[in-house]
């Protein structure tokens, strides 16, 4: 007899998921229907809670496409009591956020809450008190599926999640989404790592390190919703293209706060519209220059030669050039910003002439001191002694004033790096100046030598592995008083001033003490084809750890000879038979002559980062935009081209790797000209 529908499992759990859609769109129509005419004083505060309740209808959002709950756990106790009691066990659906009824009892529980962590950690070894785990696999929003793990049964053998690996080899076609139904148990420890301590994340190809830091962001923000809400969060991405496809992530999560850049972006105090060659940014990019920094501010301090006369009323008080000395040295000794101790120079001389009035018999306050700091003569002492330091005009002299550099690059920068960082023409104005994106970053370490920067409570660097000593040091100063989560490859570093190791890459963040993980098993691309790509490790990182891929589905994988561009554009074709999204990556250099190829095929295409949809799901990627990017299928076009591109064989073998490794369920390679010998 057939199973009546009321007792059939996955009518019930589509019944569960129905009621839990109704009161996740009850909780939004409470949010839209409260009304605050009489609970706030003024319009700003009825402003500010306005805002507050729209972020929140915002948060309570049904994607009508994405699961509202991908699991289930079954506790054979319920948490938190006494087994030994025999309290009977609860159950609990997971998922990507809080849904509660009426009553207010929870109907789907939030990934991140405690009792959801099973989830993601419980096994045969160690249940959790699990009794069952049951994932759910769906079409659209719609639940088709369920599959169930008996944890507290010896009889049943350990087995591979059939949902889970079509859930992570599911195509893609549109920006990155979130992994919240496949969070592995090394990914979900990263994730639920706490505020107060930084984390680095070495992670190869596919070992879904960024996923990682963009859930570590979502859990952070619900386990310490209200510190992070004062002192804010921010990702920080290697370019617009990386930005744009990871965008999603947190919103559907319901994290709407969390602001995005790039480094070029936080150090934009001037325009930006010249370039370096490599040999000078790499000298712009060391360490180093914060010292000639840190000499030219303080190079404007001037010890006083004559003292300070200040007149109040009949009387004069007298501050004495000795003892102006000492409090500038106190000062200098002190080694707070140039600013700071400039603001705090009028106060000390102030606080001096009020020690001799006291001595005198007068009994001045609070009030006296702060007229005699705003005194025309104590005003002109401190402009002379300690004037006011223009960060970007600094930085333009210390790169066209070769006399002014040699003097403050002493004993750190040798002449021939010297003469690499000066400009062969003068320069006007600093608006007339044709910054580097390296000059920028040096601008900053010059403003936070004069003010210091605002810190953030956490602060996410993705591709961080790109990053000079100088841009750590501006990412670190965005969370000195926060935490971080650093991700990267030292394998994919492909700028000539990437990082040679993390404990020197953190230490130039400030964060030294950091915890470093390292991710190696790759879920995201294939077998065949991290197999290839690695054959290019012991070149380019010889002491890291290759990917294992732990995908059951070996994926496509060709090398494909060509003669022509239009049998580069047949494989982007053939691909496209298939569902899901294609990359075409090329040598930078090669991608005026895909375009063309590409029109006269009749093909549209997009560019990184903008968005694929059913109807266009072909993008043409130059590969210095490669990283961080995933499609579904990859053609990678003249993979010796890609080498020739970067200024060294080593960058070049980098950036053909990071190419290598984009392709989530195949990879075909057409070349012309030989391959690279390292494939060989």
């Amino acid at each position: 007899m057939s199973t009546p529908p009321a007792q059939d499992p996955l009518s019930r759990e589509r019944a569960h998921l129905g009621s839990s859609r109704a009161a996740l769109r009850a909780m939004r129509e409470d949010v839209e229907n409260l009304d605050i005419a009489d609970v706030t004083a003024n319009w700003v505060n009825a402003a500010v809670l306005q805002h507050q309740i729209d972020e929140r209808i915002k948060a309570l959002a049904d994607l009508s496409h994405t699961p509202l709950f991908f699991g289930r756990l079954d506790y054979l106790h319920a948490p938190g009591a006494d087994k030994a009691e025999g309290a009977e066990g609860e159950r609990f659906y997971i998922g990507r956020r809080h849904v509660h009824d009426a009553e207010g009892d929870p109907m789907v529980i939030d990934w991140r809450a405690p009792v959801s962590q099973p989830f993601y950690r419980a096994s045969k070894k160690d249940p959790m008190d699990v009794g069952l785990r049951r994932r759910f696999g769906y079409t659209g929003g719609d639940l088709t599926a369920y599959e169930d793990e008996h944890l507290s049964d010896p009889s049943e053998a350990a087995a591979t999640s059939k949902l889970l690996q079509q859930e992570i080899e599911r195509p893609r076609v549109g920006p990155m989404r979130d992994i919240v139904a496949t969070i592995q148990p090394e990914q979900d420890e990263i994730v639920r790592s706490g505020l107060s301590g930084s984390v680095c994340v070495q992670g190869g190809p596919g070992t879904g390190k960024t996923a990682v830091g963009l859930h570590r962001v979502a859990y952070l923000l619900y386990a310490h919703r209200e510190r992070l809400a004062r002192t804010g969060t921010l990702v920080i991405g290697p370019n617009k293209s990386f930005l744009h496809y990871i965008e999603q992530v947190l919103p559907a999560l319901g994290e709407l706060e969390v602001k995005q850049a790039t480094v070029d972006d936080l150090v934009a105090h001037v325009e930006v519209r010249g370039t370096d060659d490599a040999t000078a940014a790499v000298v712009k990019g060391d360490a180093r220059m914060a010292e000639v920094l840190r000499r030219a501010v303080r190079s404007h301090v001037t010890l006083p030669t004559e003292g300070v006369v200040v007149v109040r009323g009949s009387r004069r008080w007298r501050v004495p050039a000795y003892e102006l000395e000492t409090i500038v040295g106190e000062l200098l000794d002190r080694d707070i910003r140039y600013g700071a101790a400039r603001e705090a120079l009028p106060q000390r001389i102030a606080h001096a002439v009020l020690v001799q009035m006291e001595r005198s018999g007068e009994a001045p306050d609070d009030r006296v001191q702060d007229a005699v700091a705003r005194n025309t003569a104590v005003k002109a002492a401190v402009k002379a002694i300690w004037p006011p330091v223009d960060p970007a005009k600094l930085v333009l002299r210390l790169l066209t004033d070769a006399d002014f550099l040699a003097v403050h690059a002493d004993g750190i920068l040798d002449e021939d790096e010297q003469k690499e960082i000066l400009w062969s023409k003068p320069v006007r104005s600093v608006k007339s100046a044709r910054w580097a994106p390296a000059d920028a970053v040096l601008i900053d370490e010059a403003t936070d030598l004069v003010q210091r920067t605002h810190s953030l409570g956490h602060v996410v660097l993705d591709e961080a592995q790109d990053l000079s000593p100088m841009q750590y040091r501006a990412v670190g100063r965005r969370c000195t008083t926060g935490s971080a989560t650093v991700l990267g490859d030292l394998a994919q570093g492909t700028t000539p001033w990437a990082t040679r190791s993390w404990d020197e890459a953190l230490a130039h963040l400030g964060k030294g003490d950091a915890v470093i993980e390292e991710l190696t098993a790759g879920f995201r691309v294939p077998t065949d084809v991290i197999t290839y790509a690695s054959r290019l490790l012991p070149h380019i990182a010889p002491g890291l750890t290759p990917v294992a891929s732990v995908r059951e589905n070996p994926g496509f994988f060709e090398v494909r000879p060509t003669t022509a561009d239009e049998q580069v554009i047949g494989a982007c074709e053939e691909l496209l038979r298939n569902e899901g999204s294609i990359g075409l990556i090329a040598a930078d250099a090669r991608i005026p002559a895909l375009t063309e190829a590409l029109a006269a095929a009749g093909l549209t295409y997009l560019g990184p980062g903008e968005e694929t949809t059913a109807q266009t799901r072909l993008t043409l990627v130059p590969a210095s935009l490669a990283k961080g990017l995933e499609y579904d299928y990859v053609v990678l076009d003249e993979p010796q081209a890609v080498v020739d591109g970067e200024p060294d064989e080593r960058t070049g073998l980098r950036r053909l790797y990071v190419a290598l490794t984009r392709a989530v369920s195949g990879l075909t390679v057409t070349h012309a000209a030989p391959l690279p010998r390292q494939l060989a």
